[in-house]
């Protein structure tokens, strides 16, 4: 289906009901737990997800809600989010999901922003309601999902003992507000974007079209909020047992017992999560013969990763890195043996990281760097074929404003003829094949005296050395005068210690760049001993204060 063909009344939440109602026995969301002969999957099937989430938004309206209100939602991932989510958008209220990763204060000024009339959490969220009142003053009813000691209306298990679960499905239009999805904070102050059902429904169906799941697959869902995409793509849904808050701290066994016992032929993921469980199946000599392909997003995805990958998976399946922003998703793909591909092309150049080719349904301009608002769209604004410039994306799936942020939405969104642009705030350039070469965020480009430095093609160069885990390229000095220095964060046990030993590792960098083409020249190089990285992915690197970190060091 053709992600752009939205129905002019949608409720994403109606593809439920409709798969449902033709595979009722099948599961639909389940949560592994243990290991070898302790492990079990537990869950509900299509027509338990559909019959509680049924009961939730019958017993929900029953007890005040109305169509349109925000609701926080602090629940962890599993079952209870997947049903109530549901629940609530069928009917009508908008969920509001906030990372809890990005710290008391963000989170707290993130709810009070959003100004809930419903909050519906765990017992911890609900203590949490109590001792800082002031943010969740316009919650005007709550449910408790667990045992109600601190606070709550009602329980989750009495809504759904107590309200009907016949058919409950709140008539919607395409445009209007089915959710807020917070950014992780990682690149900028967190900011709620607004997603309407018509979005999700675009998603669906670009996502179907790219990936071509098939009715009966199942997924491993290690990072949560794609699991919510499960029943549109009607699939089952496996939560493995880790921690999805710090997804690089996972237990390689407990994750890969999950996708073996479940059967799982699909799964997404940070690359943290994978850079744990990839060596560890190569070292025990695991394979995951059931995987048809492996979704990685959240950061650049080495050339490396994959190829081990490859030596895990069967000769038929791939790694795939769908490319995008929550404001947007998917913007590109590129499968992995076409990044592997491409970095054989263009081994030992400075180009950046190969994202893919445009999703469906979606239209892509490369526009000129600028801090400033643009308030409507221009030809003028493009940057020639090859030259570097800031993303830029028109479609279904594209979300049209930030939630309460008259300002951040201005600069993010540009009005056309024909619909907005949405400015994703990463540098790419566009070759003579449409393929997308990514070269960081804007708000990370180096100003030097020799002119605009992007930090992701040096730092690939880097990042295949011996014994090194990953560098960021950070700027010192004032803009316009930055001196490019290289920060870098070895594998474990292989940080040097003395001076001396520093020398000869850097030495050694040097003489693994010697030849490449494009290299940016490194003022100074620095040894850190973790970079600090984003809640959501464990992925994106925190920039600002590596460069802040840096300074620091060189005085």
């Amino acid at each position: 289906m053709n992600p752009a063909l939205i129905p002019g009344r949608v409720n994403i939440a109606q593809l439920l009901p409709a798969y449902a109602a033709r595979r009722p026995e099948r599961a639909a969301v389940q949560v592994a737990k243990g290991l070898g002969a302790n492990f079990h999957l537990r869950g509900l099937c299509y027509a338990e997800l559909e019959s509680q989430s049924n009961s939730i938004a019958r017993g929900l309206r029953e007890r005040g809600m109305q169509v349109g209100d925000r609701v926080c939602l602090f629940v962890r991932p599993g079952i209870h989010l997947i049903a109530i989510t549901f629940g609530l958008m069928k009917a009508g209220a908008v969920p509001v999901l906030i990372d809890p990763g990005m710290g008391r204060k963000n989170l707290l000024s993130c709810v009070e922003r959003m100004q809930p009339r419903g909050f519906i959490g765990i017992p911890l969220a609900h203590a949490l309601r109590k001792v800082f009142g002031k943010p969740f003053r316009t919650v005007e009813w709550s449910v408790t999902v667990g045992q109600r000691w601190l606070g709550g209306d009602t329980t989750l298990s009495s809504l759904l003992s107590s309200s009907d679960d016949s058919a409950f499905l709140e008539d919607t239009a395409a445009d209007q507000e089915a959710a807020v999805l917070f950014t992780s904070g990682s690149t900028g102050p967190a900011k709620g974007v607004t997603y309407s059902h018509g979005n999700f429904w675009a998603q669906v169906m670009a996502l179907k079209q790219l990936y071509k799941f098939e009715d009966g697959e199942v997924d491993a869902a290690c990072f949560p909020l794609f699991a919510l995409f499960s029943p549109g793509l009607e699939l089952t849904c496996v939560f493995p047992e880790m921690d999805p808050s710090i997804p690089a701290q996972c237990d390689p066994a407990r994750v890969v017992e999950g996708i073996l016992k479940s059967k799982a032929t699909s799964t997404f993921g940070s690359p943290a999560i994978w850079r744990r469980i990839v060596p560890w199946c190569l070292k025990n000599k695991i394979t995951l013969p059931n995987l048809r392909r492996v979704l990685i997003a959240g950061a650049p995805v080495p050339p490396s990763l994959i190829e081990g990958f490859h030596r895990i998976l069967s000769p038929e399946a791939d790694v795939h890195t769908p490319y995008g922003a929550t404001e947007s998703l998917p913007v590109s793909s590129i499968s992995g043996r076409e990044i592997l591909a491409q970095a054989r092309a263009h081994q030992n150049r400075a180009v950046g990281t190969c994202i893919g080719l445009g999703a469906p349904g979606v239209e892509l301009e490369v526009i000129q760097i600028t801090e400033d608002p643009i308030a409507t769209w221009s030809d003028d604004l493009r940057v020639p074929e090859g030259s570097i410039g800031e993303l830029c994306v028109k479609g279904p799936a594209v979300t049209r404003e930030y939630k309460f942020q008259e300002q951040a939405t201005a600069l993010a969104k540009i009005q056309a003829e024909d619909g907005f642009y949405h400015r994703i705030g990463d540098l790419v350039r566009r070759d003579a094949s449409g393929h997308l070469w990514f070269q960081g965020r804007k708000s990370h480009r180096l100003q030097t005296a020799d002119g605009l430095l992007t930090p992701v093609p040096t730092e690939i160069l880097y990042n295949s050395a011996a014994k090194v885990h990953r560098t960021a390229l950070v700027g010192v000095g004032r803009s316009g005068e930055e001196r490019p220095v290289l920060v870098i964060e070895c594998e474990p046990g292989c940080t040097p210690k003395s001076k001396a030993a520093k020398e000869q590792f850097i030495v050694r960098l040097k003489q693994h760049v010697a030849d490449a083409e494009g290299a940016a020249k490194i003022h100074a190089y620095l040894f850190h001993p973790g970079f600090p990285v984003d809640v959501r992915h464990n992925a994106k690197i925190h920039r600002d204060q590596l460069k802040a970190w840096a300074e620091a060091q060189l005085g």
